[in-house]
């Protein structure tokens, strides 16, 4: 028995479950701040939202092609885009064979849809209105769903690459998601859409979808999303590394532990 190797696996696993429920209730205080302050129509916040969503409308309706350039980007970005790139990450984590990875993606994707519609009609509030619109949206304002959706989707995939990148593949990964995330964002309140404090909402609201669905599942099945992490470096290692390096073990008199080292499928069947 390795009592040290456990001790330290027990700790890193509580560590980084308190990591994501801290990620989900600190989320969910602001995100509740936020949502009591709309309700009420605290002044500050109503004052902040109309500057900035007059003043950008009046710069998209002056400027038409800057203004379509904008809506492509908004489209491009949009809800549909960001499930497909889930639900094809999804699909390949089951495939090859890292089911609980597959399966916190695909609850990442439904609960953020759903919790965003709850969250709308729970809140009703209403999108900003204008007499000369340059863009339109259905449904209530608060919060985005672009936001949301962008910021979930980006996270996930940056988990996802994260342990098979070096340190330069994280900074440009992570460079990515933030711009991806701050300009769907940015979008939906310049077309006049959405109030900038629908924006932070969306982005609370996934911090609270992705802490609560990572902690919940490190609870149910302690170690399987770091199980199948492995089992994915594994499976989109090189081919040659993979054939090469086990030529180089000792065929006789090796620790058969080395062979599960080196297999990490049949280790953690």
């Amino acid at each position: 028995m390795h009592l040290t190797n456990s001790a330290s696996s027990i700790t890193v696993r509580h560590r980084r479950l308190l990591r994501d429920a801290a990620l989900a209730v600190s989320c969910a205080a602001l995100f509740g701040l936020l949502a009591t302050l709309v309700a009420r129509h605290w002044q500050p916040l109503d004052r902040f939202d109309r500057d900035w969503i007059g003043e950008l409308h009046t710069y998209a309706r002056e400027h038409r092609i800057w203004t379509a350039s904008v809506q492509t980007l908004s489209d491009i970005g949009g809800t549909v885009t960001m499930r497909v790139l889930l639900g094809i990450a999804a699909a390949w984590l089951w495939l090859i064979g890292a089911r609980t990875l597959a399966a916190w993606v695909a609850a990442q994707t439904l609960l953020g849809w759903g919790g965003q519609w709850a969250l709308k009609f729970a809140v009703g509030r209403q999108r900003p209105t204008f007499g000369d619109p340059v863009s339109h949206a259905a449904g209530p304002a608060f919060p985005s769903g672009h936001a949301m959706a962008s910021a979930i989707t980006c996270a996930v995939l940056v988990g996802l690459v994260w342990p098979r990148a070096g340190r330069r593949g994280r900074i440009a990964a992570g460079a990515v998601a933030v711009g991806t995330v701050l300009t769907i964002g940015w979008t939906r309140v310049a077309l006049g859409v959405h109030w900038p404090s629908d924006v932070l909402a969306g982005w609370l609201a996934a911090g609270v979808v992705l802490g609560t669905v990572t902690a919940v599942i490190e609870l149910w099945c302690p170690g399987a999303l770091a199980r199948d992490v492995r089992r994915v470096n594994w499976r989109t290692r090189p081919r040659v590394q993979r054939v090469v390096v086990p030529s180089f073990r000792p065929s006789r008199g090796g620790d058969p532990r080395d062979e599960s080292a080196d297999h990490p499928d049949e280790a953690v069947r």
